[in-house]
Formats: structure tokens, C-alpha cells, sequence
């Protein structure tokens, strides 16, 4: 009889095994490694986007010994999160949940290939949630927010790989190892849906920039109960010849809300630049010098050099 732990890990590892597939990337001098999810019915794999690189495919293995070549749909360097397709039939799809709705202290499950030992588990709990981890696209460099830390033990070629609640519901890919008992996991939730649907359609991610560097703040104490959030987003610097130097942007400003929502964090600014953004005016609310002010910028389109 297995106690109550083991019995859900043993059930998570029985469902996500054959799911999460190893991977087998040509590269310059050699070949690497790493883990992806079959997340939907047609052959289509999800992974990290630092797994595959550069390269436009490479060879799947499943579980029952099978392989298949696959090719590279899309990869966006900026969220660590690349779309693959296999050209045979896959197993049915890992369940895909929201990590939004996750806990510190909830047990989590890893699931991937660590050093070429396929079908590896190892279990433990969410030690923090809204991590920032910074991802490089050329000469871009943009922090993933919200990442998931875990002390589930994660090795070179977990990459890729599935993280999961006790009821086998995949919230993260699993991406790094920042050191002893130190895991990250690029979160699965509704900004990083709207990645890989974009991944899947368009091959990329075209996203929208304003050129500011910011940092969480916390709101006056008077106006925090006026604007209806104790945190927001402090400007620490602003690109020269962007969109927010235009629009009158200085380091110091307070930027409190966009587009009408409250901005608490980095991730609230960037849920909303996406495609769609670009090139349409969006007003900013900032507080500077004690008062509120409204300007209206206009998002451009990031490229690998906007910075």
C-alpha cells in the first residue's frame, strides 16, 4: 500500500510519462538535449525556446520507444517558450492548467529527461512565486515575470519538461536551475496561452514597446486608497527616441495605471503589449511631483535592437 504522497505522485508520473517526450537537437559541434509536452491531439509540443535554439528540427522520443522528427513551428526567445511539431501521431495531450492559481507550499511534480535519463520524476513544493528571470532575444533583454520557483530537483535536460499539480494539471516548462534546490518554470496562465497561440498561428510574437525601464513601488499612502492599489510601477529609466520619451516619460514618474488598468507590477504592463498595441495611442497615468498626471503614448513595435 502506498501512503497518501506517494500515491499522487505515482498517479501524476503514470499520466505525464508518456506525454513528455526527450529531445535530441542537432547543433554546432555536437548535439544537445532536452524535454517537451504533447499539449495538443495533432502532434503539437510545447518546450523551451532555448531547447531548440536556432535549429529548425530534430528527433522526439516517447516513452513506449518510439521516435519521430519534428520541426520547429515557432520559438520566442523573450517568454523561453518555443512550438513544435512531430510528423507521426503523438499520445493524448498533458492537461494544461493556470499557474496563476498556484500557492506557496503546494506539492508540484517534474517531469522531464535530466542528463539523458528519460521519463525522470522528482517531486517537491512551490517555494516562491513571482520570480523574474531575464531571457535574451539579440541585443534585447526582457524579465520573464511571474516565473515559478520549485525545489523539485531539476537538472540539464529538464528543460523543457512539464511541471505539475498533484492532479496532473501542467502550470510551468520547466527552464532553469539557479542552484541547489533552486528550479524555475516559465508559468503557464493567460499571457503565455496567448504566446503559444500566437506561436502556433503566426510562427512568432510580435509585441508592442513603450522603451521604459521600471520597478515595482509602492503608492502613497493617501493615494493608495484613491486609485484602489498599493503598488505600482516607479520609472527608473527611459530609452532615448521611444515612445515613452514622446510622450513625456521621466525616470521618477510613477506610472499607476494603462490604458485604464491598474499597473501593480511589470506583468500588468506587459500583458498589454502584444500586436495589437502597436501603433495605437494608450493613455498613462503617472504620478510625478506629488501630482497626477495623464499622457497619452503611442507602443511601437519591439524589435531585437529597440532595447
Amino acid at each position: 500500500m502506498l501512503d497518501a504522497y506517494s500515491e499522487i505522485v505515482t498517479r501524476v508520473a503514470d499520466e505525464l510519462i508518456p506525454r513528455v517526450a526527450s529531445l535530441r537537437v542537432a547543433r554546432r559541434g555536437g548535439e544537445s538535449g532536452g524535454s517537451a509536452v504533447v499539449f495538443t491531439e495533432d502532434g503539437y509540443l510545447l518546450t523551451n525556446g532555448h531547447v531548440v535554439g536556432s535549429a529548425g528540427g530534430g528527433v522526439a522520443d516517447f516513452a513506449d520507444g518510439t521516435e519521430a522528427p519534428f520541426d520547429v513551428v515557432g520559438r520566442d526567445p523573450l517568454s523561453d517558450l518555443a512550438v513544435l511539431r512531430v510528423r507521426r501521431d503523438v499520445p493524448a495531450p498533458a492537461r494544461l492548467g493556470d499557474a496563476d492559481l498556484l500557492r506557496v507550499g503546494q506539492l508540484v511534480v517534474a517531469v522531464g529527461n535530466p542528463l539523458g535519463l528519460a521519463g525522470s520524476v522528482t517531486a517537491g513544493v512551490v517555494s516562491a512565486l513571482g520570480r523574474s528571470m531575464p531571457a535574451r532575444d539579440g541585443r534585447t533583454v526582457r524579465m520573464i515575470e511571474d516565473v515559478i520557483q520549485t525545489d523539485a530537483a531539476l537538472n540539464p535536460g529538464n528543460s523543457g519538461g512539464a511541471l505539475a499539480t498533484s492532479t496532473g494539471e501542467v502550470v510551468g516548462i520547466n527552464t532553469a536551475v539557479a542552484g541547489v534546490g533552486v528550479g524555475l518554470a516559465v508559468p503557464l496562465n493567460g499571457t503565455t496561452r496567448r504566446i503559444i497561440g500566437e506561436l502556433l498561428h503566426d510562427g512568432r510574437v510580435r509585441r508592442a514597446f513603450l522603451g521604459l525601464v521600471s520597478t515595482p513601488a509602492p503608492v502613497p499612502s493617501g493615494l493608495a486608497e484613491r486609485v484602489g492599489h498599493r503598488r505600482a510601477l516607479r520609472v527608473v529609466e527611459v530609452v532615448s527616441g521611444s515612445p515613452a520619451e514622446q510622450a513625456g516619460l521621466h525616470p521618477g514618474d510613477l506610472l499607476l495605471a494603462a490604458a485604464g488598468q491598474p499597473m501593480r507590477g511589470a506583468q500588468d504592463l506587459q500583458k498589454l503589449m502584444f500586436a495589437d498595441a502597436i501603433g495605437r495611442p494608450v493613455e498613462l497615468t503617472v504620478l510625478r511631483n506629488g501630482a497626477m498626471v495623464d499622457v497619452i503614448a503611442v507602443p511601437a513595435e519591439l524589435s531585437p535592437t529597440s532595447g
